[in-house]
């Protein structure tokens, strides 16, 4: 009794043993992830640090009205992206550290609540419209006010910003007809939209003398090229070694530069309830006053196209061979090849099918009205069956038959799955919305005749030298663009 006894305790042991070891395992992974994310936040914090310092130095040597404006719009959104990232990384750090202390946050859940899957969100066809007086627009009379505006489109760590659009009484909407795509978004997205605003007709400072600026030689382009190199060695030495407290690489500060400041105009969020695939219209919320030198007679309301893609409705969730039939034809099985995907369970007579984008023998709806469940072992097909039923019009059910008891499992919770992605991205999977690419055009500043370009630049056929091998960081065109005029000038 006593051998029996310790045989079994020591059983019990070794049992405890693996599932401790297995635990380790599971956290040594989980940290493993967590720095990964970690790093990758931390580089893009550090591309952003790189592009920022670019456009205070391209800010101060502007000798052009709308390169300063470029510039000073790069040097907002950079900022932007810094400040939500840096917010992402804290609370990832936070996460972590009550992981570790074996405590969930408040709102992360059960570690097994199911997840909906992720999609792409575009933003296209903005339309702001204005409201000049009569006396502005229609008689043409009193001086002419111009603003240079463009919108801040912020989800997440994913910031992207508009054209830059100058704007008078001329006009009568602001239009920004880019699509703007984010990738990888949930249902439960808020999309900012920010409208910014700088009248173009203050006097702005340069930081350089046209007298200084033609001075601009091999030492200058050689110091600004150091303040590129400082600010990337702290970063990629500060994301290497690390900090003891895991600490975000240093930011630089940024340099006070006197040139366009641009305010904030007017903001709107958008959500899941906003989406529909057609152009509609939203409420803005107006920031400022008339009094402002920056202001523009808006009417309140923004219109666009905001649609969205959930990956159900673009990828395969499912697919397998299976045996259906449907009840008109309780004696007809066929054996096909089915696809679930979007609204549909696409059934072909082989997989070739799905390739050669052949018509499907038949498709199965699959929506919020249908119900999917599985069956009693049948004993004459000597397995499970699974029972779908569309409720919609005229009340149709087909019975699936799978090979093996382990596919009825898995092709039961990818409806399972399937059903509850469709509740919650909702209207977006009633029908596949369409989302235009961006034009392949590059959003670069417009260098014109008498620019810092023209002024510094020496032959175009320099370009093509490997004077810009050092900067294989990625950087903004613009930034790029300033670094190649001053590589060039002192060859």
């Amino acid at each position: 009794m006593f051998c029996r006894n310790q045989t079994s305790r020591a059983t019990v042991a070794r049992g405890s043993a693996m599932e401790m070891e297995v635990k380790r395992g599971r956290f040594r992974l989980s940290v493993l992830e967590d720095s990964a994310q970690d790093c990758e936040v931390q580089r893009r914090i550090e591309r952003e640090v790189r592009i920022r310092e670019g456009a205070c130095k391209l800010l101060a040597a502007c000798s052009q009205r709308d390169q300063a404006l470029e510039a000073s719009k790069t040097l907002l959104t950079s900022n932007s992206r810094i400040l939500a990232l840096m917010t992402q990384l804290q609370r990832m750090k936070e996460a972590q550290a009550m992981l570790r202390a074996g405590r969930r946050s408040s709102d992360g859940g059960s570690v097994d609540e199911r997840l909906p899957c992720t999609g792409k969100v575009a933003i296209s066809d903005i339309r702001i419209p204005l409201m000049w007086k009569d006396s502005e627009y229609f008689k043409n009379k009193g001086e002419l006010h111009q603003c240079a505006v463009f919108c801040l489109l912020l989800l997440g760590t994913e910031i992207h910003d508009t054209d830059l659009v100058i704007v008078d009484r001329t006009l009568t909407d602001i239009c920004f007809d880019e699509p703007v795509i984010f990738t990888d978004v949930p249902p439960g997205f808020d999309l900012r939209v920010e409208l910014y605003s700088c009248c173009v007709e203050e006097e702005f400072s340069m930081g350089f003398s046209t007298r200084r600026l033609s001075r601009l030689g091999s030492a200058s382009s050689k110091k600004f090229m150091a303040t590129f190199e400082t600010a990337a060695s702290c970063s990629s030495h500060s994301s290497r070694t690390g900090s003891p407290g895991g600490e975000s690489p240093v930011l630089l500060p940024a340099l006070s530069v006197r040139g366009p400041k641009y305010h904030r105009l007017a903001h709107t969020s958008l959500t899941l309830c906003h989406v529909q695939n057609s152009f509609r219209t939203h409420d803005l919320t107006i920031s400022d006053t008339e009094d402002s030198s920056f202001w523009l007679p808006l009417y309140g309301n923004m219109c666009c196209r905001l649609v969205a893609q959930p990956l159900c409705m673009t990828q395969v969730v499912m697919c397998g061979k299976l045996r259906i039939r449907s009840e008109s034809n309780p004696e007809d099985w066929r054996d096909v090849h089915s696809v679930l995907s979007g609204s549909d369970l696409k059934c072909y007579q082989q997989q070739d099918d799905t390739d050669s984008l052949e018509t499907p023998l038949f498709t199965i709806p699959i929506n919020k009205d249908t119900r999917v469940r599985a069956t009693e072992r049948d004993p004459a097909l000597h397995t499970h069956t699974i029972a779908i039923t569309n409720q919609s019009g005229i009340e149709t059910t087909y019975t699936i038959v799978t090979h093996t008891s382990e596919d009825t499992h898995n092709w039961m919770e990818a409806f399972w799955q399937h059903f509850y992605d469709m509740s919650q991205w909702k209207q977006c999977c009633n029908e596949l919305m369409k989302i235009e690419e961006p034009s392949s055009k590059k959003m670069t500043v417009t260098l014109k005749q008498g620019s810092l370009y023209h002024e510094m630049v020496t032959s175009p056929s320099t370009h093509t030298r490997n004077h810009l091998q050092p900067l294989n960081r990625p950087v903004s065109s613009e930034i790029q663009s300033l670094l190649s005029t001053y590589y060039n000038d002192s060859c």
